[in-house]
């Protein structure tokens, strides 16, 4: 499903419901970031730390195709996991622009990882209903990871299920 398909979506879903604002609303923190010409986020709980990218990874033998090493966190080990591959999108990134590049230092309930990304756009608190359900029309490759859908600045944001992403690299299935 292309950016257009899923800004569509959200907009049919937008324009079904009346604008309503309640001051008591709860929101969550969002870590907004792009994958090639896709948009993520990940709930900012999740994230501990923004690295710039620039750090030295070092490779390790043996690894799946999806780590790209582990970097040194003022003297804590991180593995980097590079999440084009771990989500079967194409990697539009070479390897000499990675320090154009950021890594999340994620956490989930039983793993934690640096998580390499093309550009972080943005850190910002959303309302919590606007997110809105993923579409049952979203591409399988996406649909175990995928726990909403937002809009912003314009642009179609599908929020990752972090636990799901670890899950499913532990297991072996990404």
């Amino acid at each position: 499903m292309s950016d257009s398909q899923l800004e569509q979506v959200l907009r049919q879903r937008q324009n079904s419901h009346q604008d309503i604002v309640d001051v008591d609303e709860p929101v969550i923190k969002l870590v907004i970031f792009s994958l090639g010409e896709q948009h993520f986020a990940l709930a900012g709980e999740s994230v501990k730390e923004v690295l710039p990218g620039t750090e030295t990874v070092f490779f390790v033998p043996g690894m799946p195709a999806s780590v790209e090493g582990v970097i040194n966190v003022r003297g804590n080990i991180e593995s980097v996991i590079q999440l084009h591959a771990l989500m079967q999108l194409p990697n539009t990134v070479e390897k000499s622009s990675l320090h154009l590049t950021s890594i999340l230092l994620a956490r989930s309930k039983h793993m934690h990882s640096g998580l390499r990304v093309d550009r972080l756009l943005d850190v910002l608190d959303v309302a919590q209903n606007q997110v809105q359900p993923p579409p049952e029309a979203l591409p399988d490759y996406l649909k175990p990871y995928v726990s909403g859908l937002l809009q912003f600045n314009g642009l179609a944001v599908a929020v990752l299920d972090v636990d799901a992403l670890f899950n499913a690299w532990q297991t072996g299935q990404a």
